[in-house]
């Protein structure tokens, strides 16, 4: 992207994660984030272009997660998606094969708020049909999981697929294997 946009790349990571926020809440457009990251008016297709690549950059799970997330819903827990995601990456997501089925999504695009806003969390919940106490977030962002613990949701600062079932089973005694054993 940064290519495309003739950026050096380290300014091109700044400019990327300077107004994301915005883009997430659907406050700008996909051509007014873009415009902006570039510093520049661009083309149409170059809009498509770096769109394209940003889309495709975000659907790349660790290919035990999705299996790991559908062996929790069957274990009888109700599942959720909540995420900071602009429109054009989650429609490019919610078409992703291993995107697996949740009870409840919550994407900011589609809400005006992201994490960690209460307001985001409270959708997630009452989609859930849960309160606080009785849900679960794992987040890879700090303040997500603050903001979520603030609220009385549990939460567990996610690392490592690896490191996940250990977390669960050690607070929760919740035990569901990352690989059908």
């Amino acid at each position: 992207m940064a290519g495309i946009l003739n950026m050096p790349v380290t300014e091109f990571q700044k400019r990327y994660w300077q107004d994301r926020l915005s883009f997430d809440r659907a406050a700008v457009d996909p051509a007014s984030y873009w415009n902006t990251v570039a510093g520049h008016q661009l083309s149409p297709t170059d809009i498509a272009r770096v769109q394209a690549i940003d889309s495709a950059s975000w659907s790349h799970p660790d290919p035990v997660m999705p299996g790991w997330a559908q062996r929790v819903r069957a274990a009888g827990f109700r599942t959720a998606l909540l995420s900071n995601i602009p429109t054009p990456v989650r429609d490019y997501i919610i078409r992703c094969p291993w995107l697996p089925e949740f009870h409840h999504t919550t994407f900011s695009c589609d809400l005006g708020s992201t994490k960690p806003s209460p307001e985001i969390y409270q959708h997630s919940l009452a989609g859930l049909g849960v309160s606080p106490s009785d849900a679960l977030l794992l987040d890879d962002r700090v303040e997500n999981v603050r903001a979520a613990e603030a609220m009385g949701i549990h939460a567990i600062l996610f690392t490592t697929p690896q490191a996940l079932p250990h977390e669960l089973d050690r607070r929760f005694a919740i035990h569901v294997p990352l690989v059908v054993e």
